[in-house]
Protein backbone atom coordinates (compact mmCIF):
# COMPACT_ATOMS: atom_id res chain seq x y z
CA UNK A 1 0.00 0.00 0.00
CA UNK A 2 2.85 2.09 1.09
CA UNK A 3 4.31 1.81 -2.77
CA UNK A 4 0.60 2.73 -4.24
CA UNK A 5 0.95 6.36 -2.26
CA UNK A 6 4.06 7.01 -3.52
CA UNK A 7 3.35 5.82 -7.30
CA UNK A 8 -0.19 8.25 -6.97
CA UNK A 9 2.13 11.53 -5.46
CA UNK A 10 4.92 10.71 -8.18
CA UNK A 11 1.83 10.87 -11.22
CA UNK A 12 0.46 13.88 -8.85
CA UNK A 13 3.91 15.60 -9.18
CA UNK A 14 4.28 14.67 -12.61
CA UNK A 15 0.86 16.02 -14.01
CA UNK A 16 1.22 19.69 -13.20
CA UNK A 17 4.68 20.14 -13.93
CA UNK A 18 4.00 18.82 -17.54
CA UNK A 19 1.36 21.73 -17.67
CA UNK A 20 3.35 24.02 -16.49
CA UNK A 21 5.91 23.37 -19.39
CA UNK A 22 3.42 23.38 -21.94
CA UNK A 23 1.88 26.81 -20.54
CA UNK A 24 5.49 28.04 -20.94
CA UNK A 25 5.88 26.87 -24.82
CA UNK A 26 3.34 29.06 -26.15
CA UNK A 27 4.36 32.48 -24.15
CA UNK A 28 7.91 31.60 -25.83
CA UNK A 29 6.74 31.29 -29.35
CA UNK A 30 4.13 34.89 -28.68
CA UNK A 31 6.89 36.76 -28.31
CA UNK A 32 8.62 35.45 -30.90
CA UNK A 33 5.74 35.90 -32.92
CA UNK A 34 6.02 39.77 -32.47
CA UNK A 35 9.73 40.24 -33.03
CA UNK A 36 9.81 39.66 -36.83
CA UNK A 37 6.35 41.62 -37.03
CA UNK A 38 8.86 44.54 -35.31
CA UNK A 39 11.58 43.64 -38.32
CA UNK A 40 8.75 43.80 -41.27
CA UNK A 41 7.82 47.57 -40.18
CA UNK A 42 11.37 48.34 -40.18
CA UNK A 43 11.72 46.51 -43.66
CA UNK A 44 9.65 48.86 -44.93
CA UNK A 45 10.97 51.99 -43.90
CA UNK A 46 13.84 51.99 -46.25
CA UNK A 47 11.81 51.44 -49.55
CA UNK A 48 11.58 54.85 -49.71
CA UNK A 49 9.76 56.06 -53.19
CA UNK A 50 12.28 56.41 -56.35
CA UNK A 51 12.22 59.21 -58.72
CA UNK A 52 10.28 58.02 -62.08
CA UNK A 53 12.55 60.20 -64.47
CA UNK A 54 13.86 57.86 -67.27
CA UNK A 55 18.06 56.81 -66.89
CA UNK A 56 19.93 57.83 -69.94
CA UNK A 57 22.03 55.50 -71.22
CA UNK A 58 25.89 55.99 -70.81
CA UNK A 59 27.50 57.15 -74.11
CA UNK A 60 30.97 55.48 -73.64
CA UNK A 61 28.33 51.98 -74.55
CA UNK A 62 26.48 53.84 -77.37
CA UNK A 63 29.91 55.36 -78.77
CA UNK A 64 30.60 53.42 -82.27
CA UNK A 65 33.80 51.39 -81.67
CA UNK A 66 35.72 50.03 -84.90
CA UNK A 67 36.68 46.22 -84.22
CA UNK A 68 40.46 45.00 -85.30
CA UNK A 69 40.93 42.91 -88.32
CA UNK A 70 40.59 39.71 -86.16
CA UNK A 71 38.07 40.44 -84.41
CA UNK A 72 36.53 41.74 -87.78
CA UNK A 73 36.66 38.06 -89.29
CA UNK A 74 34.02 37.35 -86.46
CA UNK A 75 31.75 40.41 -85.72
CA UNK A 76 32.23 42.43 -88.96
CA UNK A 77 34.13 45.53 -89.68
CA UNK A 78 31.96 48.53 -89.49
CA UNK A 79 31.93 50.70 -86.43
CA UNK A 80 29.44 49.33 -84.03
CA UNK A 81 28.95 50.13 -79.82
CA UNK A 82 30.52 47.53 -77.40
CA UNK A 83 27.37 46.14 -76.43
CA UNK A 84 26.38 44.91 -80.14
CA UNK A 85 29.96 43.54 -80.19
CA UNK A 86 29.28 41.27 -77.43
CA UNK A 87 26.12 40.39 -78.44
CA UNK A 88 27.29 39.57 -82.24
CA UNK A 89 30.24 37.44 -80.30
CA UNK A 90 27.90 35.62 -78.63
CA UNK A 91 25.59 34.79 -81.85
CA UNK A 92 29.13 33.74 -83.18
CA UNK A 93 29.61 31.37 -80.20
CA UNK A 94 26.19 30.05 -80.52
CA UNK A 95 25.63 29.42 -83.50
CA UNK A 96 28.93 27.71 -83.67
CA UNK A 97 28.50 25.93 -80.16
CA UNK A 98 31.64 26.99 -78.56
CA UNK A 99 29.96 27.21 -75.37
CA UNK A 100 31.55 24.74 -72.69
CA UNK A 101 29.07 21.40 -72.02
CA UNK A 102 29.90 21.09 -68.76
CA UNK A 103 30.82 25.06 -67.47
CA UNK A 104 28.60 27.19 -69.19
CA UNK A 105 30.61 30.32 -68.19
CA UNK A 106 33.50 28.81 -70.31
CA UNK A 107 33.81 29.26 -74.56
CA UNK A 108 35.91 27.04 -76.17
CA UNK A 109 37.50 29.27 -78.59
CA UNK A 110 37.91 27.94 -82.29
CA UNK A 111 40.46 29.20 -84.67
CA UNK A 112 39.03 32.67 -85.35
CA UNK A 113 38.37 33.70 -81.57
CA UNK A 114 41.65 31.97 -80.42
CA UNK A 115 43.41 35.27 -82.48
CA UNK A 116 40.74 37.63 -80.76
CA UNK A 117 41.57 36.03 -77.31
CA UNK A 118 45.31 36.14 -77.25
CA UNK A 119 45.74 32.46 -78.10
CA UNK A 120 44.23 30.79 -75.37
CA UNK A 121 41.71 27.39 -75.99
CA UNK A 122 39.35 28.29 -73.03
CA UNK A 123 38.25 31.48 -71.74
CA UNK A 124 35.56 32.61 -69.11
CA UNK A 125 33.19 34.58 -70.14
CA UNK A 126 33.96 37.69 -67.79
CA UNK A 127 37.51 37.45 -69.26
CA UNK A 128 36.19 37.33 -72.95
CA UNK A 129 34.78 41.37 -72.54
CA UNK A 130 38.29 41.79 -71.22
CA UNK A 131 40.21 40.31 -74.26
CA UNK A 132 37.65 41.64 -76.37
CA UNK A 133 38.04 45.24 -75.46
CA UNK A 134 41.63 45.15 -76.22
CA UNK A 135 40.75 45.00 -80.39
CA UNK A 136 38.24 48.48 -80.09
CA UNK A 137 39.45 51.34 -81.17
Amino acid sequence: MATAKKAAKKSAAKKPAAKKSAAKKPAAKKSAAKKPAAKKSAAKKPAAKKSTAKRKPNAAFMKAMTPSTTLAAVVGGMPMPRTEVTKKIWDYIKKNKLQDAVNKRLINADEKLRAVFGGKSKVSMFEMTKLVSNHLK
